[in-house]
C-alpha cells in the first residue's frame, strides 16, 4: 500500500525556540565566512607588504653597502698613514739612541783624555830623569825606577793611549808642532829631525801633538 504523501501544511510547525538556534546557525555561519574573507585579504596584504618591505630591505642594504665600502677604504687608508708614522717615529729613536750613545762615549772619551792628559807631564819626568842617568851608573835603583815608569807606560796603553811616531817622519800638523827649524840636518826638507816632547793619540784622537825640529 503506497505511503500516503504529507502535505505542506501538514507538517509540524517548529517550535520558537527551534527557529531561534536555526537563525543562530546561520548568523554564526554567514560570520565565519566573513571572518574568512577578511583572513584572506589580510593575508594577501600582508603578503604584498612583506614584497614591498623585502624590496626596500634591499634597497636599504645596497645603500648602505656603499658607505660601509667607503668607511673600510678610510679606515685602512688612515690604518697605513699611521703605520707609516709608527715606522719613521721608531727609525728617528733609533737614530737618537745612536746619536746619545756617541755623544755618550765621545764625553766618556773627552773626560778619560782630560785625566790621561794630566799624567803625561809625570810620564815626561820619568823619560828625562831615566835619560839623564849615565850608562855606567844605571844600578837597581835606576832598573826599580824605570820598572814603576813601565808600568805607568803599561796603564796608559791599556787606556788607550800611544805615543805619535815623530823621529824621521815626515811633519804631519795634524800630529806634530814644529818650534825649530835645522837648515843643516841631513835629512829631506819638512822632516823631523828631533823630537823635543813625545806625543800621544788616545783612541783615535790626539791628546797631545808631538814638539818636534824639522829640517830645512
Amino acid at each position: 500500500m503506497p505511503a500516503k504523501k504529507q502535505h505542506p501544511d501538514d507538517q509540524t510547525p517548529l517550535s520558537g525556540e527551534d527557529q531561534v538556534d536555526d537563525n543562530n546557525e546561520n548568523v554564526v555561519e554567514t560570520d565565519a565566512e566573513g571572518i574568512g574573507a577578511e583572513a584572506a585579504v589580510d593575508d594577501v596584504s600582508d603578503e604584498g607588504e612583506d614584497e614591498v618591505a623585502g624590496g626596500d630591505d634591499a634597497e636599504l642594504i645596497e645603500e648602505e653597502d656603499e658607505p660601509l665600502t667607503e668607511k673600510l677604504q678610510q679606515a685602512e687608508a688612515r690604518a697605513e698613514e699611521y703605520l707609516d708614522s709608527l715606522q719613521r717615529e721608531r727609525a728617528s729613536f733609533q737614530n737618537y739612541k745612536k746619536r746619545v750613545e756617541r755623544e755618550r762615549m765621545e764625553l766618556q772619551q773627552l773626560g778619560a783624555g782630560n785625566l790621561l792628559l794630566r799624567l803625561l807631564p809625570v810620564l815626561d819626568d820619568f823619560h828625562r830623569a831615566m835619560d839623564a842617568v849615565p850608562e855606567d851608573e844605571r844600578d837597581e835603583w835606576f832598573e826599580g825606577v824605570a820598572l814603576i815608569q813601565r808600568k805607568l807606560e803599561r796603564f796608559l796603553e791599556d787606556e788607550g793611549v800611544t805615543e805619535i811616531e815623530a823621529l824621521g817622519q815626515p811633519f804631519d800638523p795634524n800630529f806634530h808642532e814644529a818650534v825649530g827649524v835645522d837648515d843643516e840636518a841631513d835629512a829631506d826638507p819638512e822632516t823631523v829631525t828631533e823630537v823635543l816632547q813625545r806625543g800621544y793619540l788616545h783612541q783615535d784622537r790626539v791628546l797631545r801633538p808631538a814638539m818636534v825640529r824639522v829640517a830645512g
